[in-house]
């Protein structure tokens, strides 16, 4: 007898995308329940429902936002939870069910395959198994180096006790590699911003988890075939990916660079070798993460702008990182380009890009740029902070990022509830989201007349 799924079930599971909405809201949930404990929380009594929601969120989202002070707020416990989210945050909920159901059954369902589909963007259904594994042991070996390499450096550099400096050491190697820069300490990694052994290992690791799982298993992948037949292939995703990090990266140093240079309150204190080796810092955590070794409060409004844009932007596809991707980016200036030479067609390093990731492109910037507006003038109508602070902290939110200019602790309840739904919704993507809400799919049989409206 063939059993017939629930409109409940139709809902929540009927379609990939929903079941990695409904699962990271499950893993949320769950997190916010756990940090509302008594014992989550340093002292007596327990955290708010909004403290326990904004945090749990922020966590598995790997944003890095905080209306209370990670290391003193929360308990051993407490901050066990908060790393444990973002683990599962980063690899991905519905990647994380499908990796253990291989692990115990060896082998994967298509209705799993799917959903880990959806969640890791991988490219066909065969890939999903080699893209779980890879995932996760690029994730043990990165976290486990970078963690190693700060550990040894708090211990011999900074005289810490052998397990505070190891635990201290893998929380941050942890919270870089998923890009969600949540900090023990109160000031973020400012107390390090002369120590390269510290900003520059985390800095790598940030850069790792932002170019996205597929780039680094495709590096890897050819660098072993380039051992054996002197070739080197690269997809055109990898290409843009690297591309655009590298161009974004280098722009982003040296714009902090000049717009900072003299400003005592960030670059201006250092010399020149640690005023470079911040503004790449800085320019770095832009990709998705929210760690800081300069006062963000104290930066030019100018920077503040060049921020929003790169932390828009985001780092690469299907990895750690948020905003609207570095190939969205490339897409719409490869179509503007296109364009302004009156090309029928759009082109990137020698290859055609299909009209529909054109479309694509298109809708994730203008749902994100939408997105991003309409918070804006939500938080502005509850808070009175400076207009270039509250559009930084809300494209923050929205890429996943973390940076702060400060004024997020001192939002109204109702300012945090809107960074909370703005960090979910930025971590799925606005497409995800529309698509997994969306009751049923429609196929045109049929092409409507053509006609040219007036543009410009």
């Amino acid at each position: 007898m063939t059993r017939h799924a629930t409109p409940v079930r139709r809902a929540l599971f009927g379609h990939p995308a929903r079941s990695v909405v409904f699962a990271f809201a499950l893993v949320i949930l769950v997190g916010t329940v756990l940090l509302s404990l008594p014992v989550a929380a340093e002292g007596r009594g327990s955290a708010g429902l909004v403290t326990s929601l904004f945090t749990s969120t922020s966590s598995v989202c790997v944003t890095g936002l905080a209306v209370v002070d990670t290391g003193t707020y929360w308990s051993g416990f407490g901050e066990g939870v908060i790393l444990g989210l973002i683990q599962v945050g980063s690899f991905g909920i519905m990647a994380m069910a499908s990796l253990l159901a291989l692990l115990v059954s060896g082998k994967l369902g298509l209705r799993m395959q799917l959903t880990a589909q959806a969640e890791t963007k991988s490219l066909g259904i065969g890939d999903v198994r080699r893209v779980l594994l890879g995932v996760a042991g690029t994730t043990l070996i990165v976290e486990l180096a970078v963690g190693a390499i700060l550990a040894l450096r708090f211990r011999f550099a900074y005289g810490m006790p052998h397990g505070e400096a190891a635990y201290l050491g893998f929380f941050h190697a942890v919270s870089a590699f998923s890009n969600a820069g949540v900090g023990l300490h109160a000031d973020s990694l400012t107390r390090y911003a002369q120590d390269p052994w510290v900003t520059l290992p985390t800095a790598a690791a940030v850069i790792l988890g932002g170019l996205g799982f597929p780039v680094l298993l495709e590096l890897l992948r050819h660098r072993r075939r380039q051992r054996l037949t002197g070739r080197r292939g690269w997809s055109l995703h990898t290409k843009l990916t690297l591309g655009a990090t590298a161009i974004l990266l280098a722009t982003g140093t040296v714009l902090i660079c000049l717009l900072e240079w003299d400003n005592e309150g960030t670059l201006g204190a250092f010399g020149t070798p640690r005023k470079v080796l911040n503004g790449f810092f800085t320019s770095t955590m832009t990709r998705s993460a929210g760690f800081n070794s300069i006062d963000t409060g104290a930066l030019q409004p100018s920077t503040l702008l060049l921020m929003c844009i790169l932390m828009f932007i985001g780092g690469g596809s299907a990895g750690t990182a948020g905003g609207i991707k570095v190939t969205t980016f490339a897409v719409l200036g490869a179509a503007i380009l296109a364009e302004v030479r009156g090309e029928p067609t759009s082109a990137v390093m020698g290859r055609r890009l299909a009209p529909h990731v054109l479309r694509q492109a298109l809708t994730v910037a203008l749902l994100s740029i939408g997105l991003v507006m309409a918070a804006t003038l939500a938080l502005l109508t509850v808070t009175q902070a400076r207009f270039e602070a509250v559009l930084f902290e809300v494209v923050s939110a929205f890429g996943t990022v973390g940076l702060s200019t400060g004024i997020t602790a001192d939002l109204p309840v109702s300012g945090q509830l809107i960074l909370t739904v703005l960090m979910f919704i930025g971590r799925l993507g606005p497409v995800t989201l529309v698509s997994a809400l969306a009751l049923r799919e429609r196929t045109r049989r049929y092409q409507l007349p053509e006609e040219r409206p007036i543009i410009g």
